[in-house]
């Protein structure tokens, strides 16, 4: 019998059997980013889990339907009520428009998301392209939910039933980084619409009747999601810093919009921070890790996807270029097994006496140890052992091993199968030497050692190694050469 596929509900902290609304079908929203600057890795280890979800959901045989909102207007510096507009404030500092800067950052985020493997959902949606809904859905609520201060329209927080139950706000202190309004009724309450104030323009700003201005960041999703997934759905996904403020203000809209104690969504799901002991994760410091720095440094974006993969979502993950490092090596060894099944195969194919290879029997308790993994709230951890532990057995035809292997891949998305070894050399940006020079000395260095001219052997070596290249002589895993970094 299959294994149901169990996910843990942040709204009710416990795990519960996915059940769709809509039959054969998982509909799914993400909170996606706001497009004022690249998107650290932390930002990305979000969307590498709401992938592996969809993942999931797609082994399990739902048809997907994802919905990934890009954010380019109404979120402020503050994750509430303060601060300038995050795209106002980069436009400002940049000297060009918001739109053009909404229109560089989400190429850059979409490169990052190819990069990490990331399947395509079934919709972007960009805000700005929702405004005229998002006021009639405010319309819709405002006599009954909403206030009007000079700074804008403010939901009342406490016209909806347990309003903050998501980041149990009473108990984990989740309204702390609220800031006061002068006017607001209560603290919690938000801004579902803020207007222009009086003698300034803004680059994005819209007529309401309200005034002119611009709806506010908890809004847009919101809008976004009823209008493309229908209410209720299925699963709403963030990082867990949205737990706190962002997800209930939406939650509180949905009940107002619907006129009923539903969240809008019936399962939230959020991944727990990537930890940098360094300080390096957070834009403000001006100087930040995106995955173009990891590039840079010679890693495979796909060693960060293994990075995130081997850490529980719902897990703290600890950056460090040690850890990064590792990750990397692990991939290399995945692939380099790949890489021997497929050499397996073909040897079996030539030869005139295949060898007498037999199934074992332990191919379908492999089978169902990964599904139970990857069914257990996505325990990618047990996944990645058992996708290693198949690829790795020699005493399983290789052609079944290989079935196997990139069946499984397809929830882990390492491209196992279609990533080469030479496509994991990436060459550090501040390499003084090109692969193909590297190869060339390595191979005139491989017929000085044939020729017993050791000197000259050890010559070449030098010379790789005063322009930062380390000969990996002897190395298990068989690669010849890294860039030191």
């Amino acid at each position: 019998m299959s294994a149901p596929l169990m996910l843990f509900n942040s709204l009710t902290r416990q795990l519960e059997d996915f059940t769709p609304f809509h039959e054969g079908e998982a509909r799914v929203y993400t909170c996606g980013p706001t497009v004022y600057n690249f998107q650290h890795i932390g930002n990305m280890r979000a969307y590498v889990f709401a992938d592996t979800l969809g993942r999931a959901l797609s082994f399990k045989g739902y048809k997907l339907k994802h919905v990934i909102n890009i954010t380019d207007v109404g979120h402020l510096t503050s994750d509430a009520d303060a601060g300038d507009d995050k795209m106002e404030k980069a436009a400002s500092a940049q000297g060009k428009s918001a739109w053009d800067i909404a229109k560089f950052y989400t190429d850059a985020y979409w490169e990052d998301i190819k990069r990490l493997n990331i399947r395509q959902p079934f919709q972007w949606s960009i805000a700005t392209d929702y405004v005229e809904r998002m006021i009639a859905f405010a319309k819709s609520i405002a006599d009954k939910h909403c206030y009007e201060l000079e700074s804008g329209l403010y939901f009342d927080t406490s016209t909806v039933a347990d309003y903050g139950r998501l980041a149990r706000a009473a108990t984990e202190a989740g309204e702390g980084r609220i800031d006061a309004v002068d006017g607001k009724r209560h603290q919690a309450d938000f801004a579902i619409w803020r207007k222009t104030p009086p003698g300034e323009t803004r680059q994005m700003e819209w007529d309401s009747p309200w005034g002119k201005g611009a709806p506010g960041w908890h809004l847009e999703c919101s809008v976004m999601s009823e209008a493309l997934l229908g209410m209720p759905f299925d699963i709403h996904t963030g990082g867990i810093d949205h737990r706190e403020i962002h997800h209930p203000n939406e939650i509180a809209q949905n009940q107002a919009y619907t006129g009923c104690d539903h969240s809008g969504a019936r399962i939230w799901m959020h991944n727990n921070f990537l930890i940098d002991r360094g300080g390096k994760m957070s834009k403000s410091t001006g100087e930040f890790l995106r995955l173009q720095v990891l590039v840079d440094k010679g890693f495979h974006p796909l060693a960060y996807r293994l990075l995130c993969l081997q850490a529980h979502y719902r897990s703290e993950l600890e950056f460090s270029w040690e850890n990064l490092a590792a990750a990397f090596t692990r991939l290399k060894r995945m692939v380099m097994g790949v890489e021997a099944i497929l050499q397996r195969r073909s040897n079996i194919r030539t030869s005139e006496s295949p060898p007498g290879i037999k199934t074992l029997s332990l191919m379908p308790s492999l089978m169902t140890r990964f599904e139970k993994a990857v069914t257990d709230d996505l325990n990618t951890p047990s996944a990645l052992t058992l996708l290693e532990e198949i690829i790795s057995n020699k005493a399983v035809m290789p052609d079944e091993a290989l079935e196997s292997a990139l069946k499984w891949d397809e929830v882990l998305g390492l491209r196992l199968g279609f990533v080469s070894r030479a496509d994991l050399r990436i060459r550090p940006a501040n390499a003084q030497i090109t692969e193909e020079e590297i190869e060339a000395t390595l191979a005139a260095r491989k017929e000085a050692r044939a020729a017993k001219d050791f000197a000259r052997s050890d010559a070449l070596r030098d010379e790789l190694i005063a322009k930062g290249v380390e000969v990996m002589d002897g190395d298990p895993l068989g690669w010849d050469w890294r860039i030191e970094i």
